[in-house]
C-alpha cells in the first residue's frame, strides 16, 4: 500500500492531463490532446524514475521483518514433528523386523500366515504404512519369497488380505451407498 501511494504521489502532477478540460474551441481541444499525450509520457517517465527508489525501500523494510529467534509456535511444531518422526521410525523398525522374519526365517505354512497376519495387524494399528516403507517395495519382497517356492493357498489368502487392508487404509471409502452397486 505504501508503494502504491508513493508511485501515485510522484505521478500526480502528470495524471491531471488525463482529465479532459471543458473547452468550446476546436484549437484549444487539439492542444489539450497534445498536452495529454506528452503528459502521459511524463507520467511514465516519473514512474520509471521512482521505481528503483520504491523497490529499494520495500526490500529494506522486508529485511527488518525477519525474526531473530524462532517463535514458541514454531518450537512446538518442531517438537511434534520430531515425535512423529521418532514414532514412524519405530513403526518402520517393526515392519522391517516382520518382513525380515517372513523372508528368512519362516519356512512352514503356519509361520508364513502368522507373519502376513502380523503385517496386516501392523497396517491396521498404524492406519497404513509408516514413512519409509513403500507399498510396491513391500510387495516385491513378499513376491520374491513367493517365487522361491513354498506358497500354499492359505498363505496366498493371507497375502491378499494384507493387500486389501493396505488398499483400504490408504483410501477408506466409508460412505459407500450399499443400495447402489456402482
Amino acid at each position: 500500500m505504501k508503494l502504491f501511494t508513493l508511485v501515485i504521489a510522484a505521478a500526480l502532477p502528470a495524471i491531471e492531463a488525463f482529465v479532459p478540460a471543458a473547452t468550446t474551441h476546436q484549437m484549444h481541444s487539439q492542444s489539450t490532446a497534445l498536452d495529454a499525450v506528452s503528459s502521459r509520457r511524463s507520467v511514465l517517465t516519473n514512474i520509471a524514475a521512482f521505481a528503483p527508489i520504491v523497490a529499494t525501500t520495500a526490500s529494506a523494510n522486508a529485511i527488518e521483518t525477519y525474526l531473530t529467534e524462532p517463535t514458541e509456535e514454531f518450537k512446538e511444531s518442531e517438537r511434534q514433528r520430531m515425535e512423529f518422526r521418532k514414532k514412524q521410525l519405530e513403526l518402520k523398525g517393526e515392519f522391517v523386523k516382520v518382513l525380515a522374519r517372513l523372508t528368512t526365517e519362516s519356512k512352514t505354512e503356519a509361520e508364513l500366515i502368522e507373519d502376513l497376519t502380523d503385517l496386516k495387524t501392523l497396517v491396521v494399528i498404524t492406519g497404513g504404512l509408516p514413512l519409509g516403507i513403500k507399498k510396491e517395495e513391500m510387495y516385491k519382497v513378499i513376491r520374491s519369497k513367493k517365487a522361491k517356492g513354498f506358497w500354499p493357498t492359505d498363505v496366498e489368502i493371507a497375502y491378499q488380505k494384507l493387500k486389501s487392508e493396505i488398499a483400504y487404509q490408504q483410501s477408506p471409502n466409508t460412505e459407500k451407498d450399499l443400495e447402489n452397486p456402482l
